[in-house]
């Protein structure tokens, strides 16, 4: 799959639901490098701005989209990543700060 393939599937996939991608697209582009990756290095596509454990079971809540990103859209305007943002993160009108990390300490 090449990174324009994943990026046309996660958009129809996760637009309807409100989610866009960055529209800095050098960042999103090396994101979903990033996740086409880990991928072909895990066999999943964890998160890529987290350490894997390199165990599916334990990495499930980072597998994206992770499980935090509901919450850091909603908050922060971006997941952890920027790689899923809000209509209004990408327009401007909210301020770009810094998610913090939602994953508990011992699974970092």
């Amino acid at each position: 799959m090449t990174v324009d393939e994943l990026y046309r599937q996660l958009q129809k996939v996760n637009e309807p639901k409100g989610y866009l991608f960055n529209r800095d697209m050098a960042t999103t582009t090396f994101l979903l490098h990033s996740l086409l990756s880990n991928r072909e290095r895990y066999g999943y596509m964890c998160c890529p701005c987290r350490l894997a454990a390199e165990d599916r079971q334990t990495d499930r809540d980072i597998i994206c989209p992770c499980d935090y990103r509901e919450a850091d859209v909603r908050e922060y305007g971006s997941c952890y990543c920027q790689l899923y943002v809000s209509a209004a993160w990408n327009e401007g009108t909210i301020p770009h700060q810094p998610v913090p990390e939602r994953r508990l300490a011992e699974k970092c």
